[in-house]
């Protein structure tokens, strides 16, 4: 069954555009035009994915992420003009899955919402993941091993612990301060610079190509995202 999508955008241009596509894949859509009305829509229709502008004309599209954050996890994508790297982290740190900048292509955002439909089922499979296995890496949480081509990688607890948080939120943009709060716990060492480091290091160790990373990709200046499968 096709997911039912909550377009929160006060741009009649856009809505129309969206919704005409996505209603032509299969997608259920509500549309709301402002902050007040998309928290309604939410609160009473019950959506399976938001895609929501932050540039309302009531609301702060930040506060509604973290209105929405209190009470579901919900997957959302933020489709915003603004493109400054603060504004990116701003909404990725109030609890916003996907970061996508006006203007888009539809493919583009179609590509979005297939890896938050994936989250979706992978949530509500509720299968404990002890075994991970993606290309040429296998990661078994249970036995703390690592193998990339069936050959032991050896990790340090730092670089063992940023693996397993990128997995877990793979397809997901994780900033530096969310990395910085999992890992350190805020702690000094959880600085960008020290980010940077541990996982050039952790690369090294898992990446055939370091250079086009198959796995670990950065998004610069605000952080790091596990590819999908």
């Amino acid at each position: 069954m096709a997911a039912k999508i909550l377009v929160i955008e006060d741009d009649n241009k856009i809505i129309n555009f969206v919704t005409m596509a996505l209603k032509a894949k299969g997608y259920s859509i509500l549309t709301a035009r402002n902050g007040n009305e998309g928290i309604l829509s939410f609160c009473t229709e019950n959506p399976d994915i938001m895609l929501l502008d932050l540039g309302l004309p009531d609301i702060d599209g930040v506060e509604i992420i973290k209105q929405v954050r209190n009470v579901s996890n919900i997957p959302m994508i933020i489709v915003s003009a603004r493109e400054q790297d603060s504004d990116k982290i701003s909404a990725l740190d109030a609890g916003a899955n996907d970061y996508v900048t006006k203007p888009f292509s539809m493919g583009e955002l179609m590509a979005r919402i297939r890896v938050m439909e994936r989250l979706i089922e992978r949530e509500t499979a509720h299968v404990p993941e002890s075994v991970y296995k993606f290309d040429c890496l296998t990661v078994d949480s249970e036995k703390h091993r690592i193998l990339v081509d069936d050959t032991e990688v050896h990790l340090t607890p730092i670089e063992y612990k940023l693996l397993l948080l990128l997995i877990a939120n793979r397809g997901k943009v994780v900033t530096h301060s969310q990395i910085s709060k999992e890992v350190w716990g805020y702690g000094e060492e959880g600085d960008s610079k020290s980010i940077r480091v541990f996982m050039a290091s952790l690369r090294r160790k898992i990446e055939k190509d370091t250079s086009s990373p198959r796995f670990i990709l950065t998004e610069i200046g605000v952080g790091y995202r596990f590819a999908e499968e």
